[in-house]
């Protein structure tokens, strides 16, 4: 397929399963969270601003629940038919970790969302909003047992290898790995903002259509201060991320930076723009600022980054990609946090919910979230490269002994399949969102059982069957 062998297409396999699954336990983190914000204020408060919001957003998160539920289990899938040769060598310790996360995360989220979404009038208010943190707490928890078992692909320690199999020694070491801190934090915080933006968006969007009323201003209101108050913290973590990178992944910055070699004496300028060639060994075009790249990187004006040609050539990560990855993921973060300090301007003269300008930038921010996460997970996993386990097991080591045709013929299903299948999906929950939320809505809650047509069957049930016609 397009001159690809097995190995480059079972790559692009598993990255297109990830690109797309990504997106959903994204929305769902942060979902989960600020629909647990909206009803702890509703109790506090009994506004019933917060009760609205709460149930048009409990429909969007029951519709994206499950389309990540199912998305993710195809990955699971993937390391057994297309990675069975990582799968072996690492299986002790990846398995595990993946596990705890079915035992602690799924079975939490499991137990408490059929409460969540079909409780309301069936159990009490103090009994339902533990049921929704409950869930809130749930989609943390399987962010920290999933990216303990990525960071440690990526900084390996707790293990010794015995046969050619990595046998597990210290399970604290190997969960709290090196990178494992600064990993959870800018992923958990990445999701927040994309589902803060994700509801400005929406917010944005009817008010541009002239659907102007309470709970939208609110939910616009909330989104702001989130991207004005998260989007420098997440700048922050970031930081903190590319020293941790720089210290035990020393080429990945490299290829990041498109930084080939190192003058004697001279500081490491930073490249704004250019295109590195893999081939010639060096960055075309190249935009420089002088010193500003040890600036950043090692906090002084006279300590050099490493660079790609101290690497050898089979032990490089692409940097043609990986550079304008990262450029993308750093864009669109300055982005956001120019839009929160717009909207706080904005918002002490008064005009937050009608500069049209200011609205439109807002609904064009509403990917931008999502599409930050991306561009930084491909920064992630392609830099890591020509590893799968770093330093310990290469990629084409890992992959499965599948021909050239069996890969083409299942990669193009998966496109189809996925295409088609989560893009109903997702153009359905564009629809609810569209709705927008209701005054009142929270009171024209079907209390569900026998004989009514919500009655608690799947996630979607969580939406009515009139909305879903609309």
């Amino acid at each position: 397929m397009f001159g690809l062998d097995a190995f480059h297409l079972a790559r692009i396999q598993f990255a297109f399963t990830v690109s797309f699954h990504i997106i959903f336990p994204a929305i769902t983190i942060g979902l989960a969270s600020f629909l647990a914000v909206l009803e702890g204020l509703w109790l506090k408060s009994r506004n019933e601003t917060y009760r609205d919001l709460y149930h048009f957003w409990s429909k969007v998160f029951a519709v994206n629940f499950g389309m990540g539920v199912v998305s993710g289990l195809v990955m699971a899938y993937q390391f057994g038919t297309n990675w069975s040769g990582f799968s072996q060598f690492a299986g002790s310790i990846t398995g595990p970790l993946l596990t705890y996360e079915v035992l602690t995360a799924f079975f939490l989220e499991a137990g408490f969302l059929g409460v969540m979404l079909f409780g309301w009038n069936r159990v009490g208010p103090g009994l339902h909003f533990f049921a929704t943190c409950m869930v809130a707490l749930g989609t943390i928890i399987s962010t920290f047992w999933i990216l303990a078992s990525n960071s440690w692909m990526h900084t390996p320690q707790g293990y010794i290898i015995e046969n050619g199999i990595v046998v597990p020694q210290d399970w604290l070491k190997i969960v709290f790995n090196p990178s494992f801190p600064y990993r959870l934090l800018h992923m958990s915080t990445a999701a927040f903002l994309a589902s803060a933006f994700f509801v400005g968006a929406s917010a944005a969007w009817h008010l541009l259509k002239g659907n102007d009323n309470p709970a939208i201003r609110k939910m616009f209101s909330m989104a702001l201060w989130m991207a004005l108050i998260v989007s420098p913290i997440q700048a922050m973590i970031g930081d903190a991320h590319g020293l941790n990178t720089l210290e035990h992944q020393p080429a990945k910055i490299a290829a990041i930076e498109g930084h080939w070699e190192n003058p004697p004496g001279e500081a490491t300028p930073l490249i704004l723009f250019g295109i590195p060639d893999m081939e010639q060994e060096r960055t075309k075009y190249a935009l420089e600022i002088p010193y500003l790249g040890s600036l950043i990187l090692t906090h002084s004006l006279d300590k050099q980054v490493p660079a790609l040609k101290s690497f050898p050539k089979e032990d490089r990560p692409n940097s043609t990609v990986v550079f304008w990855s990262f450029r993308v993921m750093v864009a669109l973060g300055l982005l956001m946090i120019t839009l929160g300090v717009v909207s706080l301007w904005l918002r002490f003269k008064g005009r937050l919910y009608q500069s049209r300008p200011f609205l439109w930038f807002a609904l064009l921010m509403g990917p931008s979230g999502l599409l930050a996460i991306l561009a930084g997970w491909f920064t992630t996993e392609i830099g890591r490269q020509p590893w799968v386990v770093y330093g310990v097991q290469r990629t084409i080591d890992a992959v499965s002994a599948h021909g050239d045709l069996h890969m083409s013929i299942s990669l193009l299903a998966f496109i189809l399949v996925y295409s088609s299948v989560f893009g109903v999906g997702y153009v359905y929950m564009m629809r609810l969102i569209k709705q927008g939320p209701k005054v009142g809505e929270g009171h024209d809650v079907n209390p569900g059982g026998p004989g009514q047509s919500n009655t608690p069957a799947r996630p979607l049930s969580a939406v009515s069957h009139q909305e879903g016609e609309r």
